[in-house]
C-alpha cells in the first residue's frame, strides 16, 4: 500500500470518527434531558453528561491538532474506551443502538493504526 493511499484512508477515518463524537457531544449539549434519561435508564450518574460532551470536544481537538502525539495517544484512547462501554451500555439496554458505537471503535481504530503509517 503507497503512502498515499494510507494517508487518505487515515484522514476518511479519521474524519468519520471526529464527526461521529463530535455528532454526539452536541447531542449531549443539545438535547441534555433526554442524554440525561439514556444515562438514568442505565443506571449512570447524569452529572457526567456535561464533562463526557466536553471531554469529546477537547479530544477531537488533539486528533485534529496533532500539536502533542501524547495527548493525540490520550485521545485515541479515551474515543475507544467511550466507544466500547457505549456498545456494551446499548446491548445491556437492548436498545438496538449498539451499531453507531462499534463503528466508532473500528474507525478509532483504523484512524490509529494509520496515523504514522
Amino acid at each position: 500500500m503507497d503512502q498515499k493511499t494510507k494517508k487518505v484512508i487515515y484522514w476518511i477515518s479519521t474524519g468519520l470518527m471526529c464527526a461521529i463524537f463530535l455528532f454526539s457531544a452536541s447531542m449531549y449539549f443539545i438535547k441534555t434531558e433526554m442524554v440525561k434519561g439514556f444515562f438514568e435508564a442505565l443506571n449512570y450518574p447524569t452529572y457526567l453528561v456535561y464533562p463526557l460532551a466536553v471531554a469529546k470536544i477537547l479530544g477531537i481537538i488533539a486528533v485534529l491538532s496533532d500539536k502533542s502525539k501524547v495527548l493525540k495517544e490520550w485521545a485515541y484512547a479515551g474515543f475507544f474506551f467511550d466507544a466500547v462501554l457505549a456498545a456494551q451500555a446499548h446491548i445491556d439496554a437492548n436498545d438496538g443502538g449498539a451499531m453507531m458505537s462499534i463503528c466508532a471503535a473500528l474507525l478509532v481504530i483504523i484512524s490509529r493504526v494509520f496515523w504514522n503509517k
